[in-house]
């Protein structure tokens, strides 16, 4: 800095210790410890990332001062690794030790310094190593954070982390100087400067409104500058400098001043707190991903809110802090997306925020104290305040329970914040307008912040706050806009959105050609259609991006209106009307306006607007000669000095209806009867009608309500004037009784109110699905409502509360409902009410004293996202003959639900054929019945459904817009396909259709983007319709299961101790299928390296998008293994090119469209591809990856932390690799694992080092180890090893401890089971033991099975019944058969009997075995063609009815045979059997011929009865019936001897294909060996062992 300027002092304890200026790092830093702190050692702290950017050209400095003055100093180092990880015991004891090394010569003493150059952490923890090393040696703060600046360095608090919390170790400890150069803030990253505004805002906030509006004023100058690249030069804050300064030393003095008086916390220096009460347990939740002062900012709202509530603080300065913090980039709301991105939607339960707030160091025991706010500039005492939990839960949760009033106040006066409507049509007008207006009352809420916030993106107007908020001062540009480019994000604000949609034709085309507004999901529903034609005729460039009517639009800037004639249809919305009105003066020529379809909605609203215009200058004439016809001259609004705002009349209603339905007084000071609203009207059309007695002056409106329970209904009234007000009288009438004269009834008719059901949302139906919760009976009208009134102590208490729809005046109408209805009514949704009155539960609460309880709803409920999604109707589409069909109705048996082949269902419903439809309507006329088809079937079956369309319904613009809205409305919209080849071919044949008119591959060729943007998944099947369907039915189960919602493996994967991924590295997967069972043995999903798959027709490019979904379909029918889906870029160790973003984008996408269970996501892919993944992710897994092969990165110095934070974000699973080249780097690894682990225990992480160093990190990472197997051609990564590797070695290292087998029985001797189980546990690495264990007693097994070497048991006869009663759970397959063939032990879970045991449970896993082998031998129980959902087309027989033919019925019935014929000898056995089982089986017992021939051909038998003598002649002759009904049916013999049976040669002889019962025993083994140790092995390889002579 320039040596002649003295840089500015702060005083702090005395001593001007603190030192704030530009360019002070070097010259003057030195010089002045030289001066003032002299020492011979000085020693210089800071982090790697700051190192080499700083510290050279200090040391160079301080080099030539030292010379120059001829000091005997010295300046020694050291650096630490960044981040919060750093502030520990352990880089603690580091730094000491290196300070009293003998290699420092001489060590470090009592005298020497340190120079703690860095940013809260780095002053934190070295502040603290000063504060112990030699009992306390002085040291200097160079803080070059804001945050550090401004907050951190000042005061003496210094600290360590430890597990248990943040800086729980520390000491009070006061540097001897602070150098604050601002210079460093020219490199602050954008965030970290927002971060640090924080802190500036709060201090302002507490002390000095002047401070806090020079913050306002400057808001949009600083946040200019910081949006410029941080550089070291200085040119980033050069035309803030002086701003800047200000800003940080208002910060700076008044925490020196409160840390001066108050050094050590005694109650003063509490107020430097505010915002950090709930702020820090929300950073508690949320960090690293949330920054301290975003999580301050948050507090800081909440507990302005909180003080709101409580009476102390004004609304409008809640609002204006929100505002202020909104305009340098800060958070305002936990909801906030910016936060729910960074976050990845962590829940922040009421709960987890109360419990971590228990522990602040400001608390009286268990006393929460918080500190709170008087007004913007002041606060509420001189200390934090006791506040009580229950008032922090309402503020913190997101329903309230509105508890019935005791006791009334007698006379309550109530100001309703101002008219939104009001306040919108102002803040357009004022920045339409020249000059300043002073706008009073006006109302502060979400509404007005979307306007607000809209306007100054648009530079149409500049806003200033004067009298603590209370008036915002307008300066307006006259009309000059500019368009913004970025999305206009407008929440839920319906007035907003209409408003600024004329608005925005308005801005020219500066640096933006275009501006996007864009809104929540419910604002993109509600019309706006009307309006955009009106603009379009008229010359404005407006673009629906989605659905057509709705929001987002683009709006091409430089177009504005034309003028002249406009004609709109205002039946729907009078805001419509508005907008043009106000925007007209701006049209090129003179507008005349008309209002045509009808009599216009709401008269009234535009009344008011006219009447606006007016006030700020411009005169509408309505024309005297054409109904509904307005005249606007060109023009510019002149402002006035002033505008008072009116309140809310619609907002009025409720206190007023309280009065009206509590039998009080209320009095609403500044609404009556000469107001511009239309629910001005409510007291006296509707209240006084209703029995109340109401007074209104021309500015006041007093309502006394009769005595509880004696409002009367209204036989009709037409509310057309109010419709806002129409919820209020809802509620009201909901127990208004009859009028006693004979002549009323207890139902009141609301009629006129058409309009809102398209507003935030239907109200019409809200009211009436919401009141019927509370046993009110209502019935929807054309425009109206009827609603039966009830006594309201006969009001039933609405089960999960009352669902507000994100609409302010549904949460509000049944407030007032609330303050009567028996029980208490849970509002949700509670701070919708934001819109208009954010305030409100605080009225409630302050002058009717309502007594409420917050509801942490968010804890209480799962993601209704995937709820809806899991019983939502499927709509398949793509080309006839992809197999849409077969695919429907194999979706619809895997859910459960019904199946609708709409052509099929066209054809019935219309008696004919669709080539006859065609012939007599045409294509066009065909199209249309079959869109019309579509739309009645959605609406009929919204639920439970498949429906199957036609393959030219995206011929269709409607259809593909009604398709893409459906799935965009998260229903799912499935595209199936097959190779266009076998669709030609398989058409060829298929003459049930009209043939394409066009060649077959260009309709394929036109429409598939058309089938790609109308779907969000697609299935890929390689099979033909008329193949086999085994095996693509096991992919799309595994696909359905997928995208529904009902498959979550990554819970399946959490709970096993160790778990493997196999990589697979080959180039084509259909030519590796041979081995791919082999390879999967022992993993537990399979992971597809797409980047190293070779499509033939790109050779060497990347594989196109048709390749891999071919590659991936075929993996998918090949394994049941989940699929990781992972494309490796060059520099993370693959072979996809780094800068193919495009591509990866296109495949990653796809793999989201496929349902891929998992998918594995690089981190350091571009954001743009990072957030478009994980926000469209479904259900598909995330594993946020980063891999480092050039082994920059390490596990010691924190360098990985960054990228784990970032991996947080998007990760359900986090995978890191580095590379090892020591074993210590093992050691490391494994402590940052146990870290990360500890810090998120719900995010499972791959933590491995590769390299033959690292192969000890693979042995001891313990959840989804990436293994290989030598059948592959070669491994993902060096030191990959194969899953038995692991095994073994975890063996040999005690990890896996070896348990004994048994099998128990008798007898037993020559069972296979020993040799077929170790055989399995020496294939897969695994210590065990299988043996013989021969008895006849179950009771003298108990010993054994509870011994802690136990590891599980096969059970045969006799004692599959006995055994049932020693263990303690019995799996439900076994309880239904009646048998335990399985003993698994559950080392998770403790036993119910005995004491510090494990759990065992009962299996039967014969009828596993069963299915297994009758699936590999091609049975599979086809689905009919009905929709019935439980029928199908394939019966099945089971011979015999022993407890084997238990086991087979259970076994057919879960593959979806019906009926299931029981064929026998003993019918009263055999009905006995049947009875046993529940209907739902449908079993059909058969002993008769005449039973035989009546029964359907079974597709499948199993036979279960001895095979050592012939079969009885009768069953002979009835099976004969049977198996000659169908040829090519599957018989599974479960008797073991003789090779063929009897009953084999019988079915042999018929065409049957026959599987012998030993198969059965290794399918069996099989499900066993999985049970018992999690590992799925082949069945090839226990059947070699099992059928080996």
């Amino acid at each position: 800095m320039d040596s002649s300027v003295e840089p500015t002092r702060v005083s702090i304890l005395g001593n001007e210790d603190i030192v704030v200026d530009y360019d002070l790092w070097g010259t003057y830093i030195v010089n002045d410890l030289l001066t003032n702190v002299p020492s011979s050692s000085y020693v210089l702290i800071t982090d790697t990332n700051l190192y080499d950017k700083y510290v050279p050209s200090f040391e160079n400095v301080f080099f030539a001062i030292t010379t120059e003055r001829k000091v005997q100093s010295r300046l020694l180092k050291y650096q630490v690794p960044p981040g919060e990880t750093s502030k520990s015991r352990a880089t603690k004891t580091d730094i000491e030790d290196w300070l009293l090394s003998e290699e420092r010569d001489p060590p470090c003493d009592t005298k020497s310094v340190i120079i703690a150059l860095g940013g809260g952490v780095i002053g934190d923890m070295i502040g603290f190593v000063a504060a112990t090393f030699k009992r306390g040696i002085r040291f200097v703060q160079v803080p070059t954070s804001l945050l550090a600046m401004v907050d951190s360095s000042i005061g003496g608090k210094t600290a360590i982390d430890t597990p248990a919390g943040k800086n729980l170790i520390g000491a009070f400890w006061q540097p001897s100087k602070i150098y604050i150069d601002l210079n460093f803030l020219n490199t602050l990253p954008k965030r970290e400067f927002i971060n640090g505004m924080a802190e500036v805002i709060k201090t302002a906030a507490i002390w000095n409104e002047e401070e806090f509006e020079y913050l306002e004023e400057n808001a949009s100058r600083v946040m200019a500058a910081i949006r410029n690249a941080p550089d070291t030069s200085g040119q980033r804050l050069s035309d803030v400098r002086s701003i800047i300064k200000k800003l940080v030393l208002g910060s700076v003095r008044v925490k020196a001043h409160v840390v001066s008086a108050d050094e050590r916390e005694g109650g003063l220096r509490n107020l430097l707190n505010f915002g950090h009460s709930i702020g820090h347990a929300f950073e508690g939740i949320l960090t690293p991903q949330i920054l301290h002062g975003e999580c301050v900012s948050l507090g800081m709202v909440l507990e302005a809110a909180l003080a709101r509530h409580l009476g102390f603080l004004d609304g409008g300065a809640v609002a204006r802090l929100a505002k202020c913090l909104s305009s340098y980039g800060l958070p305002v709301s936990a909801k906030d997306p910016t936060i729910r991105r960074r976050s990845a939607n962590r829940k922040c339960t009421v709960d987890q925020l109360l419990s971590i707030m228990a522990v602040d160091k400001k608390n009286d025991g268990k006393k929460k104290r918080i500190v709170l706010l008087d007004s913007i500039g002041k606060t509420h005492g001189k200390k934090a305040s006791v506040v009580s939990d229950r008032d922090i839960r309402v503020i913190l949760s997101s329903g309230v329970l509105v508890n019935p009033l005791a006791s009334s106040p007698s006379e309550v006066s109530c100001t309703p914040p101002g008219s939104k409507s009001i306040s919108n049509r102002a803040l357009v007008l004022a920045a339409l307008g020249e000059g300043e207006c002073r706008i009073k009352n006006l109302l502060h809420s979400d509404d007005t912040e979307v306007m607000l916030n809209a306007l100054v993106k648009l530079k149409g107007a500049s806003f200033a706050w004067e009298e603590g908020g209370k008036v915002l001062v307008v300066k307006g540009n006259g009309g000059r806009l500019e368009a913004h480019g970025d999305e206009l994000y407008l929440g839920n604000a319906g007035t907003a959105s209409r408003f600024l949609t004329t608005v925005v034709t308005l801005a020219a085309s500066e640096t933006k050609d275009f501006s996007v507004l864009t809104g929540n999901d419910r604002m993109k529903k509600r019309p706006v259609g009307p309006l955009v034609e009106a603009l379009q005729e008229n010359g404005a460039a407006v673009e629906y991006l989605e659905s057509k009517g709705s929001l987002p639009l683009n709006i091409k800037a430089g177009q504005g209106m034309k003028g002249g004639d406009i004609d709109l249809a205002a039946t729907i919305s009078s805001q419509y009307v508005s907008s043009l009105l106000m925007c007209a003066p701006y049209a090129n020529k003179d507008v005349t306006l008309r209002l045509v379809g009808g009599k216009p909605i709401s008269q009234l609203y535009i009344d008011m607007t006219t009447a606006m215009m007016a006030s700020f200058g411009l005169h509408v004439q309505k024309s005297s000669t054409e109904d509904h016809t307005y005249h606007i001259p060109r023009g510019r609004y002149k402002n006035p000095p002033e505008y008072v705002i009116e309140s809310d009349a619609s907002s009025a209603t409720y206190p007023l209806a309280i009065a009206a339905i509590t039998g009080t007084t209320c009095t609403v000071p500044n609404i009556g009867s000469s107001s511009l609203q239309g629910d001005a009207r409510f007291a006296v059309e509707v209240l006084r009608p209703m029995g109340c007695k109401v007074e209104q002056t021309e500015t006041s409106t007093t309502v006394t309500g009769p005595s509880k329970g004696t409002l009367k209904a209204i036989n009709e009234v037409d509310m057309e004037p109010m419709t806002d007000a129409f919820l209020t009288a809802s509620v009201l009438a909901a127990v208004a009784q009859n009028g006693g004269d004979g002549k009323t009834t207890a139902t009141t008719r609301i009629i006129g109110i058409a309009n809102q059901r398209v507003k935030e949302c239907n109200r019409i139906k809200a009211m009436k699905d919401e009141l019927a919760k509370f046993g009110v009976t209502c019935r929807e009208l054309p425009d109206g409502i009827e609603i039966d009134g009830r006594p309201y102590a006969d009001l039933s208490k609405p089960v999960g509360g009352v669902h507000c729809y994100d609409d302010h005046r549904v949460a509000m109408s049944f407030s007032v409902l609330g303050t009567i209805a028996p029980g208490g009514t849970l509002i949700q949704e509670r701070e919708c009410v934001g819109k208009t009155w954010p305030g409100w539960w605080d009225t409630l609460r302050q002058p009717f004293g309502a007594q409420l309880d917050g509801v942490d709803l968010e804890a209480k409920t799962v993601s209704s996202d995937v709820q809806q999604r899991s019983n939502k109707s499927i709509i398949i589409i793509g080309m006839r003959g992809a197999g849409k069909t077969t695919t429907g109705r194999l979706a619809a048996s895997v859910l459960g639900w019904q199946f609708l082949d709409l052509d099929e269902h066209l054809e019935e419903t219309a008696k004919r054929t669709i080539p006859d439809i065609i012939k007599d309507s045409g294509w066009d006329g065909f199209r249309d019945q079959e869109l019309a088809l579509l739309k009645k079937s959605l609406h009929e079956r919204p639920t439970g459904h498949v429906f199957a369309c036609g393959g030219g319904i995206v011929e269709l613009q409607e259809a593909r817009q009604l398709l893409m809205d459906y799935h965009r409305a998260k229903g799912l919209v499935i595209l199936v396909e097959r190779d266009i080849e076998d669709v030609i071919a398989f058409l060829q044949i298929d003459k049930t259709r009209p043939a394409y008119v066009d060649d077959m591959r260009d309709v394929w060729v036109r429409r598939k983007p058309w089938y790609l943007e109308c779907s969000n998944y697609q299935f890929y099947s390689p099979k033909s319709p008329s193949t086999n369907t085994t095996t693509p039915f096991n992919g799309l189960k595994r696909f359905l299961k997928t995208i529904t919602g009902h498959n979550d493996p990554l819970e399946t994967l959490k709970a096993k101790s160790e778990s493997y991924f196999v990589s697979l590295t080959v180039a084509d997967v259909a030519a590796a299928a041979p081995i791919l069972d082999e390879v999967a043995v022992g993993a537990d999903a399979i992971e597809l390296r797409v980047d190293l798959l070779e499509d033939p027709q790109g050779k060497g490019k990347s594989p196109s998008v048709d390749f891999v979904a071919q590659q991936v379909s075929i993996l998918r029918a090949t394994t049941s293994l989940p699929i990781i889906f992972t494309v490796r870029t060059q520099s993370q160790g693959g072979k996809m090119p780094d800068d193919a973003h495009q591509d990866i984008q296109n495949l990653l996408q796809l793999a989201l469209r496929m349902g891929i269970e998992v998918l594995d996501l690089e981190i350091s892919l571009p954001e743009s591809i990072l957030q478009k993944t994980s926000q469209s992710k479904g259900n598909t897994k995330i594993i946020a990856s980063h891999h480092d092969p050039k082994g920059t990165l390490s596990w010691s110095n924190g360098s990985w932390v960054p990228h784990y934070n970032e991996a947080l974000l998007y990760g359900d699973i986090i995978k890191l690799v580095a590379v090892a080249n020591t074993q210590s780097d093992n050691l490391s690894l494994t402590q940052f694992r146990d870290w990360a682990t500890s810090a998120h225990p719900s995010i499972p992480i791959i933590a491995i080092n590769m390299g033959i160093e690292g192969q000890l990190s693979r042995i001891q990472n313990p959840f989804l180890t990436p293994v290989s197997h030598p059948s592959l051609p070669f491994k993902a990564a060096p030191g990959q090893l194969s899953a038995a590797e692991i095994r073994t070695a975890l063996s040999l290292h005690g990890v896996l401890k070896p348990r004994a087998f048994y099998l128990f029985g008798n007898p037993i001797g020559q069972s296979k089971s020993p040799a077929m189980h170790n055989h399995l546990f020496r294939a897969t690495g695994l210590p065990h033991k299988y043996h013989l264990h021969e008895t006849h007693d179950a009771a003298v097994l108990e010993p054994l099975i509870r011994s802690s070497s136990f590891g599980g048991a096969s059970v045969t006869i006799p004692l599959k019944l006995l055994i049932m009663d020693l263990l303690d759970e019995i799996d439900p397959a076994a309880q239904t058969i009646g048998a335990v063939n399985t003993i698994v032990v559950d080392r998770t879970r403790s036993s119910r009997t005995h004491t510090g045991k494990p759990c065992l449970i009962g299996h039967n896993t014969d009828w596993t075995g069963m299915r297994l082998v009758l699936s590999n031998a091609g049975a599979t129980a086809s689905p009919s063609p009905s929709t019935d959902r439980n029928s199908s087309s394939s019966s099945a027989l089971i011979i015999g009815a022993g407890g084997t033919a238990r086991a087979a019925l259970y076994t057919l019935h879960e593959m979806g045979f019906s009926p299931l014929l029981l064929l026998g000898r003993n019918r009263p056995r055999l009905n006995l059997v049947k009875e046993s089982f529940p209907p739902d089986y449908n079993i059909s017992v058969v002993t008769r011929a005449m039973e035989a021939n009546a029964a359907p051909p079974p597709a499948v038998a199993i036979g279960t009865i001895p095979a050592d003598k012939p079969i009885d002649g009768t069953m002979s002759s009835l099976l004969e019936i049977l198996l000659e009904k169908k040829k090519g049916g599957v018989l599974l013999e479960m008797a073991y001897k003789p090779a063929v049976t009897p009953l084999m040669q019988l079915a042999q002889g018929r065409g049957w294909t026959t599987v012998k019962g030993l198969e059965v025993l290794a399918g069996q083994g099989v499900g066993q060996f999985e049970l018992w140790t999690g590992v799925r092995v082949l069945l090839r390889d226990a059947r070699k062992v099992v059928l080996e002579e």
